[in-house]
């Protein structure tokens, strides 16, 4: 990570190796590169208008030898067109200010990107999309490749400029709680990011373990087949029959709040690799199915953010985490099993694995008399296709839960879309011979899924995130996004303000 500060002052009076500056399109100056043309006889506004550069979002021109100013540089960045500089067009400025220093010696610089008005943001939120951009862009996971591709001389310390130095203590600790969110955003992609021949049950249960080393606050707990056994769920443990590991259910505790104050539940589907079982996924991507365990990583993300930040609440993640694999003991079509909360399940596609072991999660749940349960999942590819991979989906039994995490979506940029969990979809889970099937068709595959599990949160303020569509990307860039730690670190923290007003 690089090492962010916060100061005030005047741009031609910056002793830094290199000096950020805003050109908006077309050809107009930002208020800070006013001061550096002006102080430096129309340098700036001469080179523009010689046309090297017209301010276009992400573009950047590097100049040497400004006259009258203390920087040994300036970068010019574009911002493209100033009425439509919103929270995009800021991030995209600042990803461009690190890629054009990277490599051009400039280990350092001083920023006033970070003074200008964003459509949509307030300061200090400025400081921390920043900081989130930057870090998601320069985000490399290479740890298991023999060498590494580092830049030579990479930019290692950036300050950004504020407008008022009466706001430089709130900016210094909006600095800080962004590098927690780093932090947990991180943990999040290399958990996922892992393959699953080495990311098993038994490793993520390992890694919970070693948040407690390094955050003594956090408590866990992890409980084996034979103790699932004993407390009857038969859901999870139906799913993890077919592989040679071990399933587990991790148990982490953040009580930061009062004793006896109600927590957030987080659930997080933690299946390592899903095959689909015996009803067996295409072979084409199917090795992007160890990012069906990005709930759990996201569970493990924001529980180290709750104990960096120390946050007044009490936070409880519980990750079921299995293998799904087509072995001889393996569940079948057809199968019937009890869940935990002794509703019976009639297993018509084996794919369909992320509900089972939900389903007993949630119903454990119940015995931290939550204030709100959330699950997040990578739960159904019907999400992809009904929203595709912008927002996560939506479901909840809760007016107020819902509009809290959309606000929350909306203020951290990772964005939800509430989708409808109407009664009359229930009825495409019924089955003749147990008290509901595990999927209901094709049509409104996302919803039914959702509807699933609503029947094992129905005493709760419960709310449920599919994000098949936003835990990862494919192709050329294919990798884990850390999603939607950003969204549900911004609700666990404005509940947490709540609470201290």
């Amino acid at each position: 990570m690089l090492e962010y500060s916060a100061k005030s002052g005047s741009p031609e009076k910056q002793r830094t190796a290199c000096l950020v500056l805003g050109i908006f399109e077309t050809r107009k100056l930002s208020p800070a590169a006013e001061l550096v043309d002006q102080a430096s006889e129309g340098l700036i506004g001469s080179i523009l208008r010689r046309g090297d550069m017209d301010g276009k979002a992400g573009d950047t021109l590097l100049l040497h030898h400004v006259p009258n100013i203390q920087a040994e540089r300036v970068l010019l960045v574009g911002l493209g067109k100033e009425r439509e500089f919103d929270l995009k067009a800021y991030q995209k400025a600042m990803v461009a200010t690190v890629q054009a220093l990277n490599e051009r010696g400039s280990t350092e610089c001083v920023s006033f990107l970070s003074e200008l008005p964003v459509k949509g943001c307030e300061f200090p939120d400025n400081l921390t999309q920043a900081v989130l951009s930057i870090e998601n862009a320069r985000y490399r996971f290479d740890q298991l490749k023999s060498k590494r591709d580092e830049p030579r001389r990479p930019l290692r310390r950036l300050t950004f400029v504020i407008p008022h130095r009466r706001d430089l203590l709130d900016a210094e600790a909006t600095l800080r709680q962004a590098a927690a969110l780093v932090t947990g955003i991180n943990l999040t992609r290399d958990l996922a990011n892992l393959p699953g021949n080495l990311c098993t049950p038994s490793y993520l249960a390992d890694q919970a373990r070693k948040l407690t080393e390094t955050y003594p606050q956090l408590s866990t707990e992890v409980l084996d087949e034979s103790r699932m056994e004993k407390l009857g769920m038969g859901a999870l443990l139906a799913v993890a029959r077919g592989s040679a590991q071990p399933p587990k259910l991790i148990v982490m505790e953040h009580m930061g709040g009062e004793a006896g104050q109600a927590p957030v539940v987080l659930v997080g589907k933690g299946v390592t690799f899903d095959t689909g079982g015996i009803s067996l996924k295409p072979g084409e991507k199917m090795d992007e199915m160890k990012y069906d365990m990005s709930g759990a990583a996201t569970v493990l993300g924001l529980l180290s953010i709750c104990a960096e930040l120390q946050l007044p609440i009490n936070v409880v993640g519980i990750v079921p985490t299995v293998e799904n694999m087509p072995d001889g003991q393996a569940i079948k079509p057809g199968d019937i099993v009890t869940s935990l909360s002794g509703q019976t399940i009639e297993i018509l596609n084996t794919d369909a694995e992320g509900r089972l072991i939900l389903c007993d999660a949630l119903t454990y749940a119940a015995r931290y008399k939550p204030d709100v349960l959330i699950d997040i999942a990578t739960l159904t590819g019907a999400c992809v296709i009904a929203l595709g991979r912008v927002p996560s989906g939506l479901w909840s039994n809760h007016r107020g839960l819902a509009n809290e995490l959309t606000r929350a979506g909306e203020a951290s940029g990772d964005r939800v879309w509430e989708m409808p969990l109407w009664e009359d979809y229930q009825e495409l889970l019924k089955s003749n011979f147990a008290d509901m099937a595990n999927i209901g068709g094709r049509e409104g595959g996302a919803i039914s899924a959702a509807c699933f599990l609503s029947r094992f949160t129905s005493e709760h303020r419960w709310a449920h995130l599919d994000i098949a569509g936003t835990a990862w990307v494919s192709g050329e860039k294919k990798g884990a996004t850390g999603r939607p730690v950003p969204l549900l670190a911004r609700f666990l923290m404005d509940r947490a303000t709540r609470r201290n007003a």
